[in-house]
């Protein structure tokens, strides 16, 4: 996956070194060069100054290949301008936006844009918005039953399978594992990697995508 993340503060270094070590292709832009010093020495990815709303810096960046951009400065109205520009210019498929006023999630969330608030913050919350898949159907019953599948997100690990279970509305049918598949109980719990197959009545998948933090 190429991501480009705006702003080298400490959660853009962060962000940007735990991508790269896990083997992303990985481009920060920042305004001060001198913001780089916080990027490890075997840091491999790119670094690029300069403006992170300037067409020419993202197109030296790689837009038109990223798979994500993250916005990370210090200013709430630049990371939504840079979210948008992203989604909307470039076609990114994943644009996120730091928040340090919460309130204002619900206007960008309005244009397609993803966010994360200083309290709710997290380097691992990052990478889950901008890799996991999402929800894909297997097979429509009729008009009212979905059979879906979807990767359990790393937020719900450790978390159990009673919880993303709805009577009437979604039920878990199998998760696979290493390799494996099974039914599981109520009280089975989720582990990093499962991908779950659902039966979710059509109405309720908005509600399924909002237990699994997608909505």
């Amino acid at each position: 996956m190429k991501v480009i993340i705006v702003g080298c503060g400490r959660i853009g270094s962060g962000l940007a070194q735990t991508l790269d070590k896990i083997g992303h292709s990985v481009t920060v832009i920042d305004t001060d060069p001198s913001a780089f010093q916080k990027l490890s020495p075997s840091f491999s990815g790119n670094k690029t100054t300069g403006v992170g709303f300037d067409r020419d810096i993202l197109l030296k960046a790689g837009i038109e290949r990223a798979d994500a951009v993250v916005s990370v400065t210090s200013s709430d109205e630049t990371n939504a301008v840079i979210a948008r520009l992203a989604s909307r210019v470039f076609r990114v498929p994943k644009a996120v936006a730091r928040l340090f006023d919460p309130r204002k999630a619900d206007i960008y969330k309005r244009f397609g844009i993803q966010t994360v608030d200083t309290t709710t913050w997290g380097i691992e919350r990052v990478i889950h918005m901008i890799s996991f898949s999402g929800i894909n159907t297997l097979q429509s019953l009729g008009r009212g039953v979905e059979i879906v599948e979807a990767e359990i997100p790393l937020l719900l690990a450790g978390r159990k399978v009673g919880e993303l279970s709805v009577p009437g509305e979604i039920q878990v049918a199998a998760i696979s594992r290493n390799n494996r598949s099974f039914v599981p109980t109520l009280g089975t719990e989720f582990q990093k990697g499962d991908t779950v197959t659902l039966s979710v009545a059509t109405a309720s998948i908005p509600h399924l995508k909002r237990l699994l933090e997608l909505a």
